[in-house]
């Protein structure tokens, strides 16, 4: 069974409607040996918040060491985001896999008129893959209710009520306080029930669950908003019956400090100190909820979909000053569309949109319903990409684009920053399969273009509906547009991938600017990704216009090539005086290694290793980059004179990215599971070079939510982190995917373990490492980071000889 088939098994199952009951639920899983029964279980039910409480109960646990698991729905783009493990999605394979083991059991139990229903597999699916990955807990958002939800086939250790509003009345009851008592029943056999409900609902819920633990401003556990700290995080105060802690969230408005005095309640029924708390919360990052993209104009996504969510919305926005607002709106039918135009704050201007499905309301209706507000100016467009580039563009500076109604929409308005167009190397029909196969093309669509795929090729997801439109055009054009064979389905983006000659590209963009469905951002992503017409910004960096190579200068005792060599500073000085003569461009100084079995370095002791070095050498022939995990330790640098930071840790430290936005310093951000490196974990990638960059593309969005250009941001796939030997040689085949990212690409390769692989051990991997420069810049690397300067400066100058540069 391929991807594309598992995944097409998966949502069919949604013509059958859902049914209360944990029966089917459980069934499922005792076919399949019952899996669920080794984690320990938290359970997140309510109205609204529950996502993002699990998500900041996930982020907590997971600051305390323990492997989590993490179930929430639903999701933004790929339906494997529902199923996480340690902050990852499922893995293509492991979805297969499930498919088949339980295709027999779901088609005879449909023989028989019992079909489980989408989110009851999907709730199995779950429990079997945080069974299977053996993490320590897992943290599941409960669907609808609590009593008869499928999530409920489990016994919770700790659990939560966020909320309670009147929802799903034909299902939980008609009064608030018959549906607070149905959520109650996630209540664990031990220890309290954690919820923020108030009045009757709180009444009802106590009546049910028996002992309760409270949260609000003035509850047992109180929360203290104390509004924005940026334009991106809020402060908040939390203290319980033995417990305190001040941070910030990476999420606005009053409702999150609740939502995160709930998370911080349940964290601490599981184990997790104040410290823990502390940093787990700040780095708890939610997308979609109040978001903020960006602030001249301030640019903000936020899921509200109902009248209360869209009331805290409100509230939250209030905090902002701006000029005239920019509402970008579109909500699914059955949604109280006349309660959230009343609630959302009141719009100079509304563009009025559907996402692309079925639910979706539209578009003329909900103008009517602001016109009928009292809007002056209301416009609709056909596709949210097309109404979010609209509203970008007649807005100023000064001024709040705000994309709102729901969660499609936000999702859909979200690839405006995420989106990534890979290019693809295809050399030979091999390689056109692959890339064919690796897009979830059929069998036969991959035997009739793999032949038509060896000019240019270009992978991107989009919509469906645009999908059709890029098959007509590039077929009339003469090229070809291969499909995924997902079905149609809601909520799915689908991959395609794109061939044909760079004069065929050429004259695609140019068609597709008249377009409906916002296919003219479409148009200006193909345009960037195959540099059709696009000059990129110039900094004055040296990799903007060749391949730059950075010098590794190691003041540690325990660095795994050169430690101890350069720990003294003249000795350090020295190596990096070599460096420039040699035609260094780049000197990454660094104080901690990250080597396996490496001992944590204090942050002052980190502060005086590198601060004198990088004070000396300020002022060579090259830019100065400080390697380092601390936050405090890159201040530090840039105050004595560093000019890049390189954070191997990917933002592990919450600051880092708001210390790099405060010097517009170029920041590395490397993909990383685990900095110092565990040579015993093993990481499971469908294809890690799209893995990868999918995870990259996150990272890449905080460092430029925090106020970086994205041409500043740098990113490195990390070889040798959580990589094996042929995944790091894939990555360093195939390094011009990663200019998906629109970002400067940066390769690490010297003196890898992954070097093993071809028979060079540690002490004699020089000639691995040189070929491996010349390899990286043949292919596109913007920065190779190496060990020995003079050997890999020449590889650099020979491939550049060799492509005409020199």
């Amino acid at each position: 069974m391929e991807f594309h088939d598992a995944a097409n098994f998966l949502f069919d199952l949604r013509r059958f409607r859902p049914k209360p009951g944990t029966e089917s639920t459980a069934e499922l899983l005792h076919y399949l040996d019952d899996p669920q029964e080794g984690p320990r279980y938290v359970q997140v039910a309510g109205s609204n918040g529950k996502g993002s409480t699990a998500k900041m109960t996930e982020s907590v646990l997971r600051e305390s060491g323990l492997s989590v698991g993490l179930y929430t729905s639903p999701h933004l783009d790929d339906v494997r985001e529902r199923v996480q493990v340690d902050g990852r999605p499922m893995t293509k394979g492991a979805l297969t896999e499930f498919v088949e083991s339980i295709e027999p059991h779901v088609i005879e139990r449909a023989a028989e008129g019992e079909a489980p229903t989408f989110f009851e597999v999907m709730t199995a699916m779950a429990l079997r893959e945080f069974g299977r990955r053996d993490v320590d807990v897992a943290v599941l958002e409960v669907g609808i209710g609590g009593r008869y939800d499928a999530t409920s086939v489990i016994d919770p250790v700790a659990s939560a009520v966020t909320s309670v509003t009147l929802e799903h009345t034909g299902i939980l009851g008609d009064t608030i306080a018959e549906i607070a008592r149905d959520k109650a029943h996630v209540a664990p056999a031990e220890g309290p029930l954690v919820t923020a409900a108030e009045g009757e609902a709180l009444a009802a819920i106590e009546a049910q669950a028996g002992e309760v633990l409270t949260v609000g401003p003035e509850a047992e556990v109180s929360t203290e908003y104390g509004g924005r700290t940026n334009h991106v995080e809020s402060a908040v105060a939390l203290s319980g019956p033995d417990w305190a802690v001040e941070t910030r969230l990476p999420l606005l408005g009053s409702y999150q400090a609740r939502n995160a005095g709930i998370a911080a309640a349940l964290a601490r029924q599981v184990g997790a100190s104040e410290a823990e708390l502390e940093r787990g919360l700040r780095n708890a990052h939610w997308p979609g909820r109040f978001e903020v993209m960006g602030e001249e104009p301030l640019t903000i996504l936020d899921g509200a979909h109902n009248p209360g969510a869209c009331e805290a919305l409100s509230e939250t926005l209030a905090e902002f000053e701006y000029d005239d607002l920019f509402l970008v709106v579109g909500a699914m039918h059955e949604k109280d569309h006349r309660g959230m135009a009343d609630a959302l704050p009141e719009p100079d201007h509304v563009v009025c949109t559907q996402p692309d499905l079925d639910r979706a309301e539209d578009r003329e209706v909900l103008a009517r319903v602001f016109a009928e507000r009292g809007v002056k100016d209301v416009k609709t467009r056909g596709a949210v990409s097309g109404a979010l580039t609209r509203a970008l563009k007649e807005a100023g500076p000064d001024d709040c684009v705000l994309v709102a109604g729901s969660l499609f929409a936000v999702a859909e308005a979200r690839e405006h920053w995420t989106r990534a167009e890979i290019p693809k190397r295809v050399r030979d029909l091999g390689e056109a399969r692959s890339v064919l196969e690796g897009s979830h093309v059929t069998s036969a669509g991959v035997w009739r273009m793999r032949g038509k795929a060896v000019h240019r090729v270009l992978k991107t997801r989009v919509q469906r509906r645009q999908a059709q439109y890029l098959k007509e055009e590039m077929l009339s054009l003469g090229g070809e547009c291969a499909q995924s064979g997902l079905n149609d389905q809601d909520e799915e983006t689908i991959d395609v991938v794109l061939m044909g000659t760079l004069a065929q590209f050429k004259r695609l963009c140019e068609k597709l600017e008249g377009q409906p469905y916002g296919l003219p951002v479409v148009a200006r992503n193909v345009r960037e990704a195959l540099r059709i017409g696009v000059e990129p910004a110039s900094h004055g960096y040296p990799w903007e216009d060749r391949t730059a190579v950075m010098g590794i200068l190691n003041v540690t005792p325990d660095s795994f090539h050169d430690g101890g060599e350069y720990e003294r500073v003249e000795d350090a000085v020295a190596q990096a005086e070599r460096m420039v003569e040699d035609g260094v461009d780049v000197i990454d100084v660094g104080g901690e290694s990250t080597r396996p079995g490496a001992d944590p370095v204090p942050t002052e002791e980190e502060i005086e290793r590198v601060v004198p070095v990088v004070e000396r050498i300020a002022d060579l022939d090259a830019l100065v980059s400080v390697d380092t995990r601390k936050a405090a330790v890159a201040r530090a640098a840039m105050e004595a004179g560093a000019d890049i930071l390189n954070d191997v840790s990917g933002l592990e430290d919450p600051e880092m990215r708001f210390v790099a936005a405060e010097y517009d310093a170029p920041l590395i951000v490397m993909h990383s599971l685990d900095a110092p490196v565990d040579p015993d974990r093993e990481v499971a990638y469908d294809d890690v070079v799209e893995d990868v960059i999918g995870e990259l593309t996150e990272r890449v969005l905080l460092a430029e939510k925090a106020g970086l250009d994205r041409e500043k941001i740098i990113v490195d796939p990390g070889l040798g982190f959580a990589k094996s030997a042929r995944e790091g040689f894939e990555i360093l085949g195939r390094v011009e995917e990663f200019h998906a990212l629109g970002c400067p690409v940066l390769i690490g390769h010297s003196h890898k373990s992954m070097f093993d692989r071809i028979g060079r051990d540690s002490e004699n991997r020089t000639a691995a490492t040189i070929a491996g420069t010349t390899i990286a810049a043949e292919r596109g690397a913007d920065i190779v980071r190496v060990h020995d300067v003079p050997e890999n400066v020449a590889a650099v100058r020979a491939v550049e000889a060799a492509n005409g540069d020199r």
